[in-house]
Formats: structure tokens, sequence, C-alpha cells
């Protein structure tokens, strides 16, 4: 089967690309903005007409876009989650032979929830800020486009690779920092929220999984279950031998996609406090990925965080 991945070089496309490669029946080729691609676009500048012609040199049976932004002005968001999506439904239309298209979308559209009430694909989203509200436009294209399609809205993603900038990617930076000083102490973000964590090796596998079924419309990636973040924390300072404690910041709150106080771009993860932060519970409704694409998770949070610690202490 051809398979033409967009975003290899993000977080997720990473181990999209890495699983994917691995498949001996698989052929896959990588557009992107970087020297590193087969085919050098970009796809918040670039035409439909001119991917639709890419589209008809490859002709994949599969496209799987996992190209977007996480951080940046309204501005930029919306370019990369929900105007390059538009040029790639477009270019899928016009290519000679449409391919199936399998979307990454993000639990960050769905918004507020009830506390203790998991998520469904049935659930009115509410995004509560730029990044969420850019997915979810970007994810309205997808369904709408007519196009054999799937959007996988994918919970939080942990495992090796984490960005520095995300929860458990700047615990894990924090502590190797406070045991190569000898301090006892790591400064975070409030850690009071409930949080889906899923492994990015399990987000893969539904990736792949997706790509050669024939399910359509909005599936949940999640484990299933809510954690809370602080204690999520503990796992990790447990990985990392760290017998200190975790000073949890109270400063107010920012969202994602928003600069923060000083311009910088927040923590992919910003503060869980109630009175900030909006988005205190997030837990997926995971049936339609059993039933759907017969994936579930088989990373355990405890090993993914171990993962992290190995990868950050190895960090020269």
């Amino acid at each position: 089967m051809r398979v033409l991945l967009l975003g290899a070089d993000g977080f997720i496309g990473r181990r999209v690309a890495e699983r994917l490669l691995d498949e001996p029946d698989l052929q896959v080729t990588v557009l992107g903005r970087r020297d590193s691609a087969d085919i050098r676009f970009d796809l918040t500048a670039g035409s439909p007409g001119a991917l639709a012609r890419f589209l008809d040199a490859v002709a994949p049976q599969v496209v799987i876009n996992c190209a977007g932004a996480t951080y940046g002005s309204s501005r930029m968001l919306i370019r990369s989650n929900t105007l390059a999506v538009a040029t790639v439904c477009e270019a899928i239309r016009r290519s000679r032979e449409p391919a199936r298209l399998v979307h990454i979308g993000s639990a960050a559209e769905y918004g507020p929830m009830p506390a203790g009430v998991p998520i469904s694909e049935h659930a009115e989203p509410r995004p509560s800020g730029p990044y969420g509200v850019s997915k979810l436009a970007g994810t309205e294209l997808v369904l709408a486009s007519g196009l054999d399609a799937a959007v996988l809205r994918v919970f939080d993603v942990v495992g090796p690779g984490s960005p520095a900038a995300s929860l458990f990617g700047r615990l894990a930076e924090g502590l190797r920092r406070a045991l190569e000083q000898g301090e006892r102490q790591v400064r975070m973000p409030d850690l009071s929220g409930y949080r889906d964590f899923v492994d990015v090796r399990d987000v893969a596998r539904a990736v792949q999984s997706a790509a050669v079924s024939a399910a359509t419309g909005v599936i949940n990636i999640g484990s299933g279950h809510a954690v809370r973040a602080r204690d999520g924390a503990q796992l990790l300072l447990r990985a990392a031998g760290f017998e200190g404690s975790i000073s949890e910041d109270a400063r107010p709150a920012v969202l994602p996609g928003q600069p923060g106080p000083s311009g910088d771009h927040p923590p992919q993860y910003p503060p869980f406090r109630p009175g900030g932060e909006p988005v205190q519970w997030r837990q997926a409704d995971a049936r339609t990925a059993r039933d759907r694409l017969g994936w579930r998770t088989q990373v355990p949070l405890e090993e993914s965080l171990g993962d992290i610690w190995l990868e950050t202490a190895c960090r020269v």
C-alpha cells in the first residue's frame, strides 16, 4: 500500500513514520518543509493545485496528516491547523485517484467537560482557546470534505520524544537539573487537573490501524482513564530516583496557543487551576477505537514516563 505522510518531523509524526517504515508492505513517501522529506512542500503556503500534482505523481492510497502547530499566535495556528487542512482536502479531491485521509485531531477540540464523565465522539465541541478552535476547524473541514476520511482525536500524548515544553518533558528536565545541582525541589504549574495520558507509540499504532481500516468520522484515541497530573508527576519522580518534592505554582493559567506573560510560548499543558485553565477534566470514551479499529493502549503510563526520564537522563 502506498502512503503519503505529512508532518513526519513532529512528536507524533516521527513515531508514525518509524512504525510505517518498518512495515515491508507499505511504500511510504514523506512530504514536508525540511530537506529530509522526500517531497519539499509547505502546506501553509502551497496551493491545492500544486499539492494535487504531487499526489498524482505518488498516487498514494492513504494520506496521513500529522502536520500542525501547537504553539504560536492565533494567525499561525489557523494557518497550520486549518488553512493547511483545507489545502490537503482540496488537493485530494482534485487528484486523479482521491486517497483515503487519516487526520490527527486533538482532544482540545472538546474544551471543558463535566468532571467524572468520559468524553464520547458525540460530545458537542466547545474549545476554550485558539489552539482548540483551529484544530476543530480543521476537523470540520475534513468531515465536510466528502472524502473517505477518519479524524483521530488524540488525547494527552506522552512518551519518549515529549517536547521540552510539555508537562512531563518540562518536569523531566527540571528533575535532571535538580539532581545535577543537588536541589531538593522542582517548580511546576498546578497539577490538580485530570488528563487521559496515551503513549505516543500507542498513537502511532492507532494511526496505522486507521490507515488500513474502513472507519470514518471522529474516533477518540486515549487510554479511557483519567489520571491526576500530580499522580503522574510522582511516577516520574520515582523513575528518576528523586527524593525531593514538587512545588506547584499558582500563577494564572495560560491557554495553549497564547503567549505567556513574557511573550514566550506556554507549556503544552498549562497550569491546571479551576480559576485559570477551564479544562480541569479530560477522559476519553475509547470504545469506538476499540470497536472500529481493534485498538487499545498497550504502554502503561509508568513505562511511558520512565522512558521520558531515560531519554532525558541520557541527554548531554
